[in-house]
C-alpha cells in the first residue's frame, strides 16, 4: 500500500475495510466514542511514563522507542477518529476543515486562548 501523499480521505476509506466487530454496525458510534478516548489515554499513558521515569519536560527529547510507541497509538486515534466522522457522515477532510475555520475564526476574534467550546 502506497502511504506517502495518502490524503486523509483516502486514508479513512482504506481504514474502514480493516473495521470488524463492534467498529461496524448500530453499536459503532458508541464503540467507537469510549475506543477513542481508550487509546488517547494510552497515549497519555505513554507520555506520562516518558515523564515520570525519564525526566522528560517540555525541552527534553523523546527516546526513538518512545517516538515509536506514540505514533502507533497516535495512529490507532486516527483509526478511530476516521471510523467514527464515517459514523456521522462526515470524511476527515471535511472535519480537518471544520477544525482549520473554527480555530482561524477563533484567531480572528482573538479568543484562541480563551476557555469553553463557545468561544
Amino acid at each position: 500500500m502506497k502511504l506517502e501523499g495518502m490524503t486523509l480521505d483516502a486514508y479513512q476509506t482504506a481504514a474502514a475495510g480493516t473495521a470488524t466487530g463492534l467498529a461496524v454496525g448500530p453499536a459503532s458510534t458508541v464503540y467507537c466514542g469510549l475506543a477513542l478516548a481508550g487509546e488517547a489515554g494510552e497515549a497519555a499513558e505513554i507520555v506520562k511514563k516518558a515523564w515520570r521515569n525519564d525526566g522528560l519536560t517540555d525541552g527534553g527529547d523523546y527516546t526513538e522507542t518512545m517516538k515509536l510507541k506514540l505514533a502507533l497509538e497516535l495512529g490507532d486515534i486516527l483509526w478511530y477518529v476516521g471510523a467514527q466522522a464515517r459514523n456521522i457522515g462526515y470524511n476527515l477532510s471535511q472535519i480537518a476543515l471544520m477544525n482549520l475555520e473554527k480555530l482561524a475564526d477563533r484567531r480572528a476574534r482573538r479568543v484562541i486562548c480563551d476557555q469553553g467550546d463557545d468561544r
